[in-house]
């Protein structure tokens, strides 16, 4: 049995990761890469990285294929394109990332340290209607909420 951690230790081996301040610079290339955000639907909705692609995590592997109700031709038509997975903090993206790599997607990365990270680095998020998302209250939104009862025994 593996735990969460070492699930990520073992795909780190496998996906690369890119900073916020390394992604800047390739998105004012004209070889962008495709931003896939895999958050669920209420984190995309109150703030994401404006034309970032979403797919929720659950529906990944059907969104990567053709003949499904959840297909998104943009990305099964990405698979030798580079690719950037997003989530909040960089860890779902991690096993994101490796799930596409082994459907066959050649250049595949997580954002490390995801939207918070990006956030951090003050860089623009959107809301739905594309207005910017105000980072202060974004960095609110983002933070840890773990709550008393969602921890191990011995640390409470």
């Amino acid at each position: 049995m593996k735990t969460f951690n070492q699930l990520l230790e073992s795909a780190l081996i496998e996906i690369p990761e890119i900073f916020p301040w390394d992604l800047v610079p390739l998105l004012e290339t004209d070889d962008k890469p495709i931003l896939l955000d895999i958050r669920e639907a209420y984190e995309y909705e109150y703030s994401h990285i404006a034309n970032s692609i979403w797919v929720p995590r659950g529906n990944l592997e059907q969104a990567c294929e053709w003949n499904y109700d959840v297909t998104v031709p943009e990305l099964v038509e990405s698979r030798n394109k580079k690719v950037i997975v997003i989530c909040r903090s960089g860890t779902r993206s991690i096993l994101a990332a490796l799930t596409m790599k082994i459907m066959g997607f050649q250049d595949v990365y997580s954002l490390k340290t995801g939207v918070r990270g990006w956030n951090d680095f003050d860089q623009p998020m959107v809301d739905p209607n594309g207005m910017v998302v105000d980072p202060d209250e974004a960095d609110e939104f983002l933070a840890n909420k773990v709550r008393p009862e969602q921890l191990e025994p011995k640390l409470r």
